[in-house]
């Protein structure tokens, strides 16, 4: 019972990123590039998550336990190290040279293209590296 609401979860996000524009590369390249031709239009698409997730959250934190778990999983440490630092920056950077983030990436699976199969393979191969290293 718990995957369901997993599945449906994962497609109301990649359905709000394919409405919000997060699925268009050149779109979030723009906004990323605040020294040029900035394109403020995912503002409000960032705007309208952080939203949604603080009344979320007050909403979730009332009922006290979760519907399909005993508890709430939240993680229990608080401190920055340089793996947490450097998996950051490697996203980022990753992020400002294809456009794409993990979730953007695979909701543009229906249009494939090269730089998005070639972003998709490098984020497996990056997984499959940090699991041996």
């Amino acid at each position: 019972m718990k995957t369901l609401p997993g599945y449906v979860a994962g497609l109301l996000f990649g359905l709000g990123l394919a409405i919000g524009g997060m699925t268009d590369p050149t779109r979030v390249i723009g906004f990323l590039d605040v020294a040029g031709d900035w394109d403020p239009t995912l503002i409000f698409v960032l705007g309208g998550a952080v939203m949604t997730t603080f009344i979320g959250y007050r909403l979730v934190w009332k009922r006290g336990v979760p519907w399909l778990a005993p508890r709430f999983a939240l993680p229990t440490r608080r401190d920055l190290d340089a793996r947490l630092l450097g998996g950051a920056a490697l996203f980022g950077v990753g992020w400002g040279l294809s456009g794409y983030c993990p979730g953007p990436a695979v909701a543009s699976l229906a249009g494939p293209s090269l730089p998005l199969v070639a972003m998709l393979v490098a984020m497996a191969a990056g997984w499959w590296l940090a699991r041996r290293v």
